[in-house]
């Protein structure tokens, strides 16, 4: 599946571009920027990952990443890659994620360099199970 996402490697994005694109789901995107840097100490970057997935926004502190957040017309998605271990943290309380993200946590292999979760965020419900799905990653760290 296909997602207007912000492509053009010349044109980094501020912050006031990214809310315009994402739209009605702004709020959402808020959310889960505000819900991390209230828990975490990770330090946001806006960063090129590549052609095809282009700008996102990620939370990465001493060569180590919580979790990648990509911009895209009307919602943005979650990369969130989970190794074996922190895979087996997030079996333990995938009854309490919503239908959606459980069927993607589910459905996605567990292959050598981890689970990678893409998640297209959309509804309240769906950023809560990711914020469940961060919690069981890394403990929080902030109050």
């Amino acid at each position: 599946m296909s997602y207007e996402r912000l492509l053009n490697k010349e044109q980094k994005p501020g912050e006031e571009q990214i809310v315009k694109t994402i739209g009605e789901n702004a709020p959402l995107w808020l959310d889960m920027r505000t819900f991390i840097e209230a828990h975490y100490d990770f330090v946001p970057e806006v960063v090129f990952f590549t052609k095809k997935y282009g700008w996102t926004i990620r939370y990465r502190k001493s060569g180590k990443t919580l979790v990648y957040l990509f911009p895209e017309a009307g919602a943005f998605s979650i990369l969130l890659v989970l190794g074996r271990k922190e895979a087996e943290k997030a079996e333990e309380i995938k009854s309490q994620l919503n239908s959606k993200v459980r069927s993607v946590f589910e459905n996605t292999e567990q292959l050598h360099d981890g689970r990678w979760l893409w998640i297209r965020v959309l509804s309240k419900s769906d950023v809560e199970s990711v914020k469940l799905l961060l919690q069981s990653k890394r403990k929080s760290i902030k109050v």
